[in-house]
């Protein structure tokens, strides 16, 4: 035989294009798939090959090399035999494991990431690899670079590849695409964000806090919960709370954390506020809504009239009087009290009461007839529909928010400076009517002043100052209901949305019910945490809102640990499941 060796040519010492290859590529059959290949493993490399690892495939017959991620598997098969036949059970149970135990292979299927080109980089895959084409894996160095882990903000480690660090970058090109981090509660939401808010304003980055909850009051602190910190020592990370913060909480109101060193009441200024945000809020009758705007419309005339707005000679606020759009703001240096007035005069006119208006605004009182001449001039009826509009106008006003000569504005110049942490804190507001009203003006503050900002940085030659606003429980705020029921007020985000990926304004919207997310929401996200979401109604919905997340990934979605998450960013090249980084800064009301 040794003789019949040599005259062969020698022992057979395999293709050295294979040395290093852990498994083969298989024939397809009726069941596969376009994108995705079944490859073969030697037992001896099972372990070196685990669930969502990359892979190169050199397909050697046509000269290619692909790219791929494991997507199934690794599973064990019997060789020459259905791992379910009865020698196969028998073998395993009456030999425990040890006795006629068959010999056994591996199987992964592989999901085609791309084809590598000659002169570096990749492309969509147009064809598949060959079958009997060595498989080799990625070391994690290559790996990284193949998925594009790199950048500023640290996420956490990807599971799977215990040495690389999945992190993202602080750049226009990912933070204004906005966020969403969905997930049940306990799943780790709380922890994420946090987490991120820290780098962020590391990266110099303004962050504003929407924190119905009042559970980021205390991220100024360094964590002292005993779990948490046990996690940051086995990550070698230290426990340091966020520099820079700033809690605003409204007028009259108290904060969850009243220790801060930097708490600052604000008001709620109703010419801030357009008056179609107001009456959907509101929730307006039709004949209610109806009446709102002719008691605003001649508000506004009166305030024109007597020279309160624009002042008179003044060319620059008649020109922007005139350019005035209010399905984004109010009318300048109304206040609630002015709209209120003349819904009284309104009332008291159509209800022929017969002592004469006393209206509350100084303005109106020394000016009654003209007052009474502007609101006589509009036809209108229905007493009861008046009685029913101030009845919810005075609901507002006893809230004492609006207008307050006790407390400023947002300081929304203090707010988009670098690394600023602003939380406003809605916590002691158990009206879902004045929260909402308070959201929508910082979000609209927020944007005017961004555009500002953006503007003057562009003419002075410098990069405009990165924000991101994370709304919490952004279903209340966002529901699927109250867009149909107020499509102004989610018509001001989606401009929000849309002009700030330009200007460097992103959104992060953080829920535990995402079901009550409508689509119009879910179609401006482009990036994604997703936690632990146990309701399959709900993945399901999801996978038809966010593309590119594989099969395995969904399926885990429903039992991943707390901290655990699918993340999927615009700078990653595909999604990968994370082991979040604990947080490194204090919360409340969190377990």
């Amino acid at each position: 035989m040794t003789q019949e060796i040599q005259e062969a040519g020698g022992e057979w010492m395999g293709n050295p294009e294979d040395e290093g290859a852990i498994g083969w590529t298989a024939f397809d059959s009726s069941s596969s798939d376009d994108g995705t290949v079944t490859v073969f493993l030697p037992k001896e490399t099972i372990l070196e090959i685990p669930h969502q690892s990359l892979v190169r495939i050199k397909s050697h017959l046509d000269h290619r090399s692909y790219l791929g991620a494991v997507v199934r598997g690794p599973f064990a098969e019997p060789d020459g035999l259905r791992s379910d036949s009865p020698v196969v059970v028998t073998a395993t149970v009456r030999g425990r494991g040890n006795i006629l135990m068959s010999n056994y292979h591996g199987r992964v299927q592989v999901e085609l990431i791309g084809e590598e080109l000659e002169k570096g980089g990749i492309v969509p895959p147009r064809r598949r690899p060959l079958p009997n084409s060595p498989v080799f894996p990625l070391s994690s160095k290559e790996t990284a670079e193949v998925l594009r882990t790199s950048g500023d903000i640290l996420l956490g480690i990807a599971e799977s590849h215990d040495d690389i660090e999945v992190r993202v970058p602080a750049t226009k090109a990912v933070l204004p695409r906005h966020l969403g981090v969905l997930g049940t509660t306990g799943s780790g939401k709380s922890t994420t964000v946090s987490g991120i808010v820290q780098q962020l304003q590391q990266a110099g980055v303004a962050c504003i806090f929407l924190d119905t909850e009042g559970e980021y009051t205390a991220i100024n602190e360094a964590t002292d919960d005993k779990q948490m910190l046990e996690a940051l020592e086995r990550r070698g990370l230290t426990p340091k709370g966020v520099d820079g913060t700033t809690i605003y909480h409204l007028v009259g109101r108290e904060t969850a954390n009243p220790k801060h060193p930097h708490t600052i009441p604000f008001r709620l200024d109703f010419s801030e506020l357009s008056p179609y945000t107001v009456k959907e809020i509101l929730d307006l009758t039709g004949p209610q809504e109806q009446r709102f705007l002719q008691a605003f419309d001649v508000c506004k005339l009166l305030l024109r009239d007597l020279g309160v707005y624009p002042v008179r000679g003044n060319k620059k606020e008649e020109q922007e009087a005139l350019e005035l759009d209010e399905l984004e703001t109010g009318y300048p240096r109304m206040t609630l009290s002015h709209l209120i007035d003349i819904a009284s005069v309104f009332h008291d006119v159509v209800a022929k009461v017969p002592d004469e208006p006393n209206p509350y605004n100084d303005i109106f009182k020394s000016r009654l007839d003209q007052v009474k001449q502007r609101v006589q001039a509009v036809r209108s009826d229905s007493e009861v529909s008046w009685r029913a509009l101030l009845g919810k106008l005075w609901r507002l006003h006893r809230f004492r928010i609006f207008d307050s000569n006790q407390a400023p504005s947002l300081p929304y110049t203090d707010m988009l400076k670098p690394g600023q942490v602003s939380i406003i804190d809605l916590s002691d507001t158990d009206s879902p009517e004045l929260r909402n009203l308070a959201i929508a003006q910082l979000l609209r503050g927020v944007q005017h002043q961004q555009e500002e900002a953006y503007r003057a940085a562009i003419a002075a030659g410098r990069p405009p100052v990165p924000v991101t606003i994370f709304i919490e429980e952004a279903h209340e705020f966002l529901s699927a209901q109250r867009i149909k029921d107020m499509p102004v007020l989610f018509q001001q985000v989606a401009r929000i949305a849309r002009r700030g990926r330009k200007r460097w304004l992103g959104l992060a919207f953080v829920t535990q019910l995402p079901q009550h997310l409508p689509d119009e929401v879910l179609g401006l996200i482009n990036n994604w945490i997703l936690h632990k979401i146990g309701d399959s109604s709900v993945v399901n919905r999801l996978r038809r809102s966010i593309g590119g997340i594989d099969d395995s990934l969904w399926s885990r979605l429903s039992a991943l640990a707390p901290g655990q998450a699918v993340v999927s960013f615009t700078s990653l090249n595909r999604p990968l499941l994370v082991a979040i980084d604990p947080t490194p800064c204090k919360l409340l009301m969190v377990e």
